[in-house]
C-alpha cells in the first residue's frame, strides 16, 4: 500500500478492515510506499495500530517523473500512483509473494483466501472484468496505428484493475516486467496512446496473461467515473473487498455531507479525521 498525508484516511480505513477481518492478523504483514517523509504521517499509524507489524520504504519519484504523461486526472499523475510497477525493486528479495492493493478500499473477508490463490505460473493475479469495452482504455491513435494495434495479438485480452493484485515477485524480476511497463510510457510519450494513468501499460503488458480471480475481490468503480465522481451501486454477487476507484473518495463525500449509498458501507472503519490536512485531489 502507498502511504502520504493526502490519502492517509484511506489507508487507515483499509488496515483497520483488513485487521478485523483476519482470522490471524498477527501473520499480516504491511509494506507501505512512500515519496515524502512526513513525521505525522508514520506517528498516525504507530499511535493508531501500536502492535502493527509493518516496514515502510521510500520511494525516489525521480526514476518516474520524466516518465509521467498528463492524464485526465491529476490524482492519477502523482508519482505514488507509480510506485507499483517498482515493487520488485524496492521491497527485498526474500518476499516473494505480495498482495498490492490501493488505499481506497475496505475488506470484508479474511485476506488469506486472497492470499492463497493459485497463480498458476502467471505472475499476477487479478479480478478480470471482460465484459468491458477494452477498446475505450486506448487512444484512436494505438489501434489506427498498424504496428502498435497488434500488440494484444495471439491474446485475449481483458481490463483489470491494478489496485488489487496478487504479485509473485520472483517472476516479475525474472521476467523484467517492470521495464516492460517503463516502455510503454516511453512510448505513450512519444504518441500519446491512452488517457488514465499508470493502469494503461499495465494492460499493454500483461491483459490476457493472469491469472483471473473472483469478482468478489474488487467491487471497483464505488468512486465513480474519473470525471465527475458520480455514485454508483454495488454489482450483484458476494463481496469480499470494496474498492472506491474513481474520483469520489468515501471520505470526502462524507465530510461534505452528500455521501452516496455505498460510502456508508465505509464509514465504520473510519478512524483519521485530521484537522489540518486537506485531502481535495
Amino acid at each position: 500500500m502507498t502511504l502520504d498525508a493526502s490519502y492517509l484516511r484511506g489507508t487507515m480505513a483499509a488496515v483497520l478492515s483488513i485487521l478485523q477481518h483476519s482470522t490471524c492478523p498477527e501473520n499480516v504483514v504491511f509494506h507501505f510506499l512512500y515519496v515524502r517523509n512526513e513525521p505525522e504521517v508514520f506517528s498516525s499509524i504507530k499511535s493508531t495500530f501500536p502492535y502493527l507489524n509493518f516496514n515502510a520504504y521510500r520511494f525516489d519519484s525521480r526514476r518516474v517523473l520524466g516518465l509521467i504523461s498528463k492524464s485526465i486526472r491529476q490524482a492519477l499523475d502523482q508519482p505514488l500512483n507509480y510506485a507499483r510497477i517498482y515493487l520488485a525493486d524496492i521491497l527485498p528479495v526474500d518476499i516473494k509473494r505480495l498482495i498490492y492493493l490501493d488505499s481506497d478500499l475496505v475488506m470484508v473477508d479474511d485476506i488469506v483466501k486472497l492470499w492463497g490463490v493459485d497463480l498458476n505460473d502467471k505472475v499476477l493475479a487479478a479480478p478480470e472484468y471482460c465484459h468491458a469495452n477494452f477498446t475505450n482504455y486506448f487512444t484512436d491513435a494505438f489501434w489506427s496505428d498498424p504496428v502498435l494495434s497488434r500488440t494484444f495479438e495471439g491474446r485475449k485480452p481483458c481490463y483489470f484493475n491494478t489496485g488489487v493484485m496478487v504479485v509473485d515477485m520472483d517472476k516479475w524480476r525474472q521476467g523484467k516486467y517492470t521495464r516492460k511497463v517503463e516502455y510503454w510510457m516511453v512510448v505513450q510519450k512519444q504518441k500519446r496512446i491512452y488517457q488514465l494513468g499508470s493502469l494503461p501499460p499495465f494492460l499493454l503488458v500483461l491483459a490476457g496473461n493472469i491469472e483471473p480471480v473472483h469478482h468478489r475481490w474488487n467491487q471497483h468503480g464505488l468512486g465513480g467515473d474519473n470525471i465527475e465522481g458520480k455514485c454508483r451501486s454495488l454489482h450483484p454477487g458476494p463481496i469480499s473487498l470494496l474498492h472506491w476507484s474513481g474520483k469520489g473518495k468515501p471520505w470526502l463525500r462524507l465530510d461534505s455531507r452528500k455521501p452516496c449509498n455505498v460510502d456508508h458501507l465505509w464509514a465504520p472503519y473510519d478512524l483519521y479525521r485530521p484537522s489540518k490536512h486537506s485531502f481535495e485531489e
